[in-house]
């Protein structure tokens, strides 16, 4: 398989959400090579909670989606991710975005994902790496910005992971 660029999207609301993201960003770098947005504060939307810490995080890989998700996944569940109700605070978030042009529809997994371009702290953050970025079924995703701006969302700088 031919190595295609996907796009993962990190948050975290819950403990050092910080930390979180800097260990999920480390661990995503062993995969293949792989450049990160700035990171980005939000508050959260359609639940309550703590401020979230949001990054989209451009991935060159050769592994099918489903095997991409399943190891996201397992990333999440080192974290201490639960899933107790739908938009619950979480420790690690870590959602597939798209990985090249592929389009795919499962009950697991949907690609490109159905609402990347309806949330400022993923598209922003996309649009940072990718601003000429067009997908199946969404169109250029930059057309999408002006329908975002009124949601809340703060650049906070260079996203790094740790030494």
């Amino acid at each position: 398989m031919k190595p295609e660029c996907a796009y993962i999207a990190l948050g975290a609301n819950l403990g050092d959400a910080r930390a979180a993201l800097s260990w999920a960003w480390a661990q995503l770098q062993r995969l293949g090579p792989a450049r990160a947005s700035s990171l980005y504060r939000t508050a959260p939307i359609d639940a309550q909670g703590p401020d979230f810490l949001n990054a989209v995080v451009e991935l060159h890989i050769d592994w099918a989606p489903q095997t991409l998700l399943t190891h996201l996944l397992h990333l999440e569940a080192e974290q201490g991710r639960e899933r107790p109700f739908r938009h619950a605070p979480r420790t690690l978030d870590l959602d597939l975005l798209a990985v090249g042009q592929q389009t795919v529809v499962t009950p697991s997994l949907q690609l490109p994902h159905p609402r990347l371009h309806l949330r400022a702290f993923v598209l922003q953050p996309l649009l940072e790496l990718a601003p000429a970025l067009t997908l199946p079924g969404i169109g250029r995703v930059a057309a999408y910005s002006a329908d975002v701006a009124e949601q809340a969302i703060e650049c906070l700088g260079p996203f790094t992971a740790p030494d």
